[in-house]
């Protein structure tokens, strides 16, 4: 067994996602699932049918008419927004701060993946002109990895947070004391969670760095997200240097004036996410 699933069972002893969100995966990953099918799932988690009408009638969205059924609710906003809404709401919890540490703060490390999720949204509609649903969940999950370590492997984490700031990557350190890496422990759980091939392969990817990658690629735009958030201090440590793949770089400058709008309007749309996603601070 290799040394990223030995820490993924530690893990999934003590914490695991809800029950309905790993139900909601599945029927995700079905192309023939049915809203009726979304709509019994949902139905056992009465914070999410309170969250889901509440989004459905927010003034965001502008409804003439109050939506006071799942399934119409599940209908309007889609089963992806809804997947992720139940993903988003399930990890806050988890990511809530057991104590204070100098370098590591699981509530530093929840607003990154936010913004990552948030920017990630962002650069897939703005700049590629594709749905943004998909790179908004990955984002909130690149990072879930760290969290598993905090809590399976915390005296070893910590030092992996001290050496990373004065020798190295947070990722080459990850291998030398654990012999393992956030990335690889991400993949495994979107393996387990059934997450797309995609997303799956763009947390295992996202610290890598390739001399050939398609910035429209879900690994390129969250590569790309990293760097702009990082640009606003949102990193997983601080201080953190962020490196990406060298044609992602290239595509940046080359677009940059569209970029650097984007950048002007990513903390207002971080606020709108408050509402819409949950991605407030943790508490």
């Amino acid at each position: 067994m290799s040394t990223a699933k030995k820490i993924i069972n530690k893990f999934s002893d003590v914490q695991t996602l809800p029950h309905v969100v790993t139900k909601l995966s599945k029927l995700i990953a079905d192309s023939n699932s049915t809203i009726k099918e979304f709509e019994d799932v949902i139905k056992m988690d009465p914070v999410l049918v309170a969250r889901l009408l509440r989004l459905v009638n927010s003034p965001f969205y502008g409804l003439a008419q109050k939506v006071d059924s799942i399934g119409r609710a599940v209908a309007f906003i889609g089963m992806k927004n809804l997947h992720n809404m139940a993903i988003t709401d399930a990890l806050k919890s988890i990511f809530k701060e057991r104590d204070e540490a100098r370098l590591f703060s699981r509530k530093r490390l929840w607003m990154h993946c936010a913004a990552v999720s948030i920017c990630s949204k962002m650069v897939a509609e703005r700049i590629f002109g594709i749905n943004g649903e998909d790179v908004y969940l990955c984002g909130i999950l690149h990072d879930f990895g760290i969290i598993v370590e905090e809590q399976v492997k915390r005296e070893d984490f910590m030092q992996i947070c001290t050496d990373c700031h004065s020798t190295s990557s947070m990722v080459e350190q990850e291998r030398l004391i654990l012999g393992t890496d956030h990335c690889e422990i991400g993949y495994l759980l979107t393996l387990e969670w059934a997450m797309p091939v995609a997303i799956q392969e763009a947390i295992r990817d996202h610290h890598t760095l390739f001399d050939t990658i398609k910035p429209e690629s879900i690994t390129g735009i969250i590569q790309i997200s990293e760097y702009l958030t990082g640009q606003l201090k949102h990193t997983t440590l601080p201080g953190m240097e962020v490196h990406i793949s060298a044609p992602l770089i290239e595509h940046i400058r080359e677009n940059w004036d569209e970029y650097s709008v984007l950048m002007d309007d990513l903390p207002e749309e971080m606020a709108k996410a408050q509402d819409i996603y949950g991605a407030e601070e943790s508490k």
